[in-house]
């Protein structure tokens, strides 16, 4: 064979193999692309507090798995996080939060979140501390309560239904009132607002403390059995919990996958069995 045919078979072996590294690559990664980003586009990830939220929502897994979703839940242990990451993106929804602190947060921090699925509301209770009952409470007692707007403000009217304030006005449950609106508190009560997450813990230190739901059942507290007080049901109804996102995603595929699984039978069975009225469904 002479040089000229050598060198031609050379050519033709590199151009090959040129091909191979980069046209060829190419086309091989394309479906794998359009493969990842469709299995991405089929995951929902939404941020929830640990309980009940996030047991909730795994008790809907199956469901949304037989319907090809797959559900990612993150967890978070305050109320504020969840909704930082549903502005920012890092999130498709979030399942925390009550309409009206929803509303208080979008106001607060210029957010456009909308209620995409209304589910249950926790009543909120007065648990015993230091003190057992609330006709021992001494003067000057002390009682702790959650120090956000729309649930300090239920803390107040279950402590106002318990006859131990008085609140200035006709305040109803959309009403953002605080320690500052106590008209009347005959016991003198030292009423301390704290951060949600803290009131369980802060039972070893005060009299009583009221706590929200969620708080409560991660306590191993449960407001239809263990509390002194609870809160009316006219009043914890304007508190639904609800699955929230972003303005405009509220119509999505997702949003409408999650509520189907999330309203199931199997749902229910698992609320009203786990959390025996601590956790009322709306649905």
């Amino acid at each position: 064979m002479n040089k000229k045919k050598i060198a031609s078979l050379l050519a033709g072996v590199l151009c090959l193999s040129a091909l191979t590294a980069c046209g060829g690559n190419d086309d091989a990664k394309a479906p794998a692309q359009g493969g990842d980003a469709a299995a991405a586009d089929k995951t929902i990830t939404i941020g929830a507090t640990p309980t009940p939220h996030a047991e909730i929502l795994n008790a809907a897994k199956d469901a949304l798995a037989e319907a090809g979703w797959t559900l990612n839940v993150v967890e978070f242990t305050d109320y504020v996080q969840p909704n930082t990451a549903l502005v920012d993106g890092d999130l498709d929804a979030n399942y925390f939060q009550h309409v009206p602190y929803m509303n208080n947060f979008n106001q607060e921090n210029g957010a456009d979140l909308v209620s995409a699925i209304e589910l249950h509301y926790e009543p909120f209770g007065l648990y015993a501390g230091k003190t057992a009952t609330i006709d021992e409470l001494a003067d000057g007692a002390t009682i702790s309560v959650p120090n956000d707007g729309s649930n300090e403000t239920r803390a107040l009217l279950l402590l106002q239904d318990a006859g131990l304030i008085k609140l200035k006005g006709d305040v109803d449950p959309t009403t953002l009132v605080t320690v500052l609106d106590i008209e009347e508190n005959p016991k003198n009560l030292n009423i301390q607002e704290i951060a949600a997450e803290q009131l369980p813990r802060s039972l070893e230190d005060v009299d009583m403390a009221v706590i929200n739901g969620n708080y409560a059942l991660q306590a191993d507290l449960n407001a239809a059995e263990d509390s002194l007080i609870t809160e009316d049901p006219d009043y914890a109804k304007v508190y639904i919990n609800t699955v929230a996102c972003r303005s405009g995603d509220e119509n999505g595929e997702k949003i409408q996958a999650l509520e189907q699984a999330l309203r199931s039978d199997a749902v229910r069975q698992f609320v009203e069995e786990t959390y025996k009225g601590a956790v009322v469904l709306t649905f």
